[in-house]
């Protein structure tokens, strides 16, 4: 299947999804040293190396620096989509050339999934 959303960061990306159908707070949600997701129905998973789907991201603006510090750390997800790419997800995305698109329908993605992010087209497998 392939979907068509709006870029935030372009890039390419090839990974197994993560899927969280609730809101992720970037600051105190995920563990920045460890990829692992705290809060919420993916709470255990983890986004390292993942394609990371969630509606959209809520809470502190110190949230991009997370995205940041987790690809310095090696433990960011190897691209994001989202339904709405709010702010402190896209600066996070941009500062750490994460792939980043927005506009996709989250649903149609399920956890296991082997997903493609080339600009604006995401394919899931």
């Amino acid at each position: 299947m392939e979907l068509k959303g709006r870029v935030i960061k372009n890039g390419k990306a090839h990974a197994t999804a993560v899927v969280c159908l609730q809101a992720l707070s970037l600051l105190g949600g995920i563990d920045p040293d460890t990829g692992e997701i705290l809060t919420g129905e993916c709470k255990g998973q983890n986004a390292k190396c993942k394609i990371l789907v969630f509606p959209h991201g809520i809470g502190s603006t110190v949230g991009s620096y997370v995205l940041y510090r987790m690809k310095k750390n090696g433990t960011a997800p190897a691209g994001i989509i989202n339904e709405e790419c709010e702010p402190i997800v896209a600066v996070g995305a941009i500062i750490s050339d994460i792939p980043c698109v927005d506009r996709i329908d989250t649903k149609a993605i399920k956890t296991g999934d082997v997903v493609e992010i080339d600009g604006e087209t995401v394919t899931v497998n």
